[in-house]
């Protein structure tokens, strides 16, 4: 199978006749007017076929890096193709910082945003929440700016890519912050369950790892202006780890973020890997599911019981927040959330019985699947959990009335 040809875990082959790779928004501009089904292509880290077609494929990675800071509007326009690393480590150095980043730094701006992928923090939004302005190749070819405020605005941000290719994104910034990071072995999964609130609600970040076979830490991670701060060597009833951990156990630590309580730049602490390392070979799945917070102890519970299920099929599972956001299609739109995340093995026919097992014990609790990482949930069961998915239909339809930038995809999930 041809790395060109398929996703990063090589679990979807693209069915796409050519993949293009701009090196301008004019060059970009006369492609979409002049093809007739095109969809783009992100850091190929999504699990779903969300960016598959029968058409043609096109990459905004060549697009000029720009990186444009506005210090008085506090804003950042940044090229859709860069990877978030590669921009934080220049907002950093210019002295600005993003409110949040993803676990890993190495995933694209453009296709982070689309699929409303998240970090971890009671407080933080989900990536999208950061657009300030998109600015976008509509099917015609005619690029587009859409601005925070402007009508449907809320509805073009998390758009899986079905209105446009994005040539950019200004995101808004905030003033450079350093992180402690402290990890936590042997957090007791009964104590996940009986103090789950004031466990995501102690840091600025908050992770739970566990393999639902007898691993659980926790990743917690401070802002250094947040006031004194001294690690507690027993908190919540597990222990200040003594090395530093990567989050799936077993694995070296050598390419994750500096943990022990040693302050750091945000870019290099908030996510748990480092940009100069791959962080796997690819030889994984993923999904996750994010639950309205209010339901996150009872469906922790429900997902407990499978455990015996899950753990042969599973790397781990991580545990975190996000806080609600006004995105149509965001899947923390109305609520705070609390997400699932399951990394897999690379066993497709070992996992997706788990799968389901999983999707019909969180049904209840109204869960979305996250739009880039596998799931089968029914399609009329995902579409049912987006209020205002009839508004995006419409605004599709304004954007791209002939299908340009349609997919099977966006057929099964949108209509």
């Amino acid at each position: 199978m041809s790395a060109e040809r398929s996703n990063w875990a090589g679990n979807v082959t693209y069915g796409a006749a050519r993949i293009h790779a701009p090196s301008s928004v004019e060059e970009l501009q006369d492609l979409v007017a002049r093809t007739e089904r095109i969809r783009a292509l992100g850091s190929r880290h999504s699990f779903s076929d969300v960016a598959d077609t029968t058409g043609e494929l096109v990459s905004v990675a060549g697009l000029p890096a720009r990186i444009d800071v506005d210090a008085a509007a506090r804003t950042v326009t940044v090229a859709a193709g860069l990877r978030y690393g590669d921009v934080a480590e220049e907002l950093h150095r210019q002295g600005w910082a993003l409110h949040n980043l993803g676990s890993l730094p190495h995933i694209s701006v453009a296709g982070a945003v689309a699929t409303a992928t998240h970090g971890s923090g009671d407080g933080n939004g989900n990536l999208a929440t950061a657009v300030a302005a998109l600015h976008l190749v509509r099917a015609d070819g005619e690029l587009v700016t859409l601005r925070r405020g402007e009508p449907d605005f809320a509805g073009a941000v998390v758009a899986l890519g079905a209105l446009g290719v994005v040539a950019a994104v200004t995101l808004d910034v905030v003033p450079a912050f350093d992180v402690r990071q402290v990890v936590y072995d042997d957090l007791a999964l009964d104590t996940v369950a009986e103090r789950f609130d004031e466990i995501f609600a102690a840091a600025y970040s908050v992770s739970v790892f566990t393999d639902w076979a007898g691993t659980t830490r926790s990743w917690v991670k401070h802002r250094t202006g947040d006031g004194e701060w001294t690690p507690d060597p027993a908190w919540m009833g597990a222990r200040l780890a003594d090395a530093p951990r990567n989050p799936v156990p077993g694995m070296p630590a050598v390419n994750c973020t500096e943990q022990r309580g040693v302050p750091g730049p945000w870019y290099d602490r908030l996510p748990h890997f480092r940009l100069e390392f791959t962080p796997s070979s690819g030889e994984e799945l993923q999904s996750e599911f994010l639950v309205p917070r209010e339901h996150g102890v009872e469906a922790f519970g429900a997902i407990s019981t499978l455990a015996d299920r899950i753990a042969p099929v599973l790397q781990v599972c991580e545990l975190r927040t996000a806080a609600a956001d006004d995105l149509w299609l965001s899947s923390s739109y109305g609520r705070d959330v609390v997400g699932f995340h399951f990394t897999w093995k690379k066993d497709p026919d070992g996992v997706r019985p788990v799968l389901a097992e999983i999707e019909r014990a969180l049904a209840p609790y109204d869960a979305r699947p996250h739009w880039g990482k596998l799931f089968t949930v029914a399609p009329e069961q995902v579409r049912e959990r987006y209020p205002r998915l009839a508004d995006f239909r419409r605004l599709r339809g304004e954007y791209d009335p002939d299908g340009r930038f349609g997919n099977v995809f966006l057929d099964r999930y949108v209509g």
